[in-house]
């Protein structure tokens, strides 16, 4: 089977907060870009960024080299990755899950999309909007190599760094890392500050001086824009992974239930702990 042919024209599957940026770049940097959303109303902003607009993914699969799935979590994804839609796609089409799901989840559908000569891997993306904005997302990538390089130069479009994770459902993994640091980083940063604020100490100040400490993380770097949109949904994916090996992670789970009460007074740090 020859993987080695160049990705001309990438489709994408999902239009929202990640897909525009992620569509805006690619198109920018001369790729033709197919794309696809739910919501129709997402028809004008794909026609501004320069994308073609198909009226259905099966209409999109046909055309495109390779396909980028930016929907939400496995529910999402399973949907849009039916077996028939599948059996449909062009032998050698590339798909690149961009979700944040289950390890198992991608794995099983790659098996499913192997059969039918497509080539399904989990790529997914850390940085958030903001590193979408500025095409300087970081994507862990989970497949055979040469699968890898073909996709790589597409990557490239809105990544700054790229990493090959090994095999399918190691780049889930990978994400899976990311959040859980993430937004136990987010929670600490917030008492941290909210303890220091109610002590007197100028929070600017002192968010500034631990850049140069130990106590620096991307959460502290970039304080005041987490939406928090995610965060449930990532750390009740992380439980589900650790259950099923058998493991425990109490923090992760302290995590959740804490980021549930965070989010309404999110960065008001007087309101913080009361």
């Amino acid at each position: 089977m020859n993987t080695t042919r160049a990705v001309g024209t990438v489709g994408v599957i999902g239009a929202g907060r990640m897909g525009q940026p992620i569509i805006g770049h690619m198109v920018r940097k001369g790729l033709a870009v197919v794309a696809h959303d739910v919501d129709a109303e997402k028809r004008e902003a794909v026609a501004t960024l320069g994308a073609t607009w198909a009226d259905s993914q099966e209409a999109l699969g046909r055309g495109c080299d390779a396909i980028l799935v930016c929907v939400g979590y496995d529910r999402e994804l399973r949907e849009v990755m039916s077996d028939a839609f599948l059996a449909g796609l062009p032998r050698e089409t590339i798909v690149a899950v961009l979700s944040t799901v289950h390890p198992r989840t991608v794995q099983e559908l790659s098996e499913v999309a192997a059969r039918v000569g497509v080539h399904l891997v989990d790529s997914t993306v850390c940085r958030g909007g903001r590193g979408a904005d500025e095409g300087k997302l970081l994507s862990f990538v989970g497949g055979d190599i040469r699968t890898f390089e073909r996709l790589k130069p597409v990557l490239a479009c809105f990544c700054s760094d790229i990493v090959h994770s090994g095999a399918v459902g190691t780049a889930q993994a990978a994400k899976a890392a990311n959040n859980l640091i993430m937004w136990a980083c987010l929670i600490a940063n917030h008492e941290a500050l909210a303890l220091a604020k109610r002590y007197g100490m100028d929070v600017d100040l002192l968010r500034e001086s631990l850049m140069k400490t130990g106590a620096e993380n991307g959460v502290l770097r970039h304080w005041g824009t987490s939406t928090m949109k995610w965060a449930d949904d990532d750390l009740d994916l992380v439980k589900q992974m650790a259950d099923e090996v058998g493991m425990r992670t109490p923090q992760a789970a302290l995590d959740r239930d804490i980021c549930r009460d965070l989010k309404p007074k999110k960065f008001q740090l007087d309101r913080y702990g009361v």
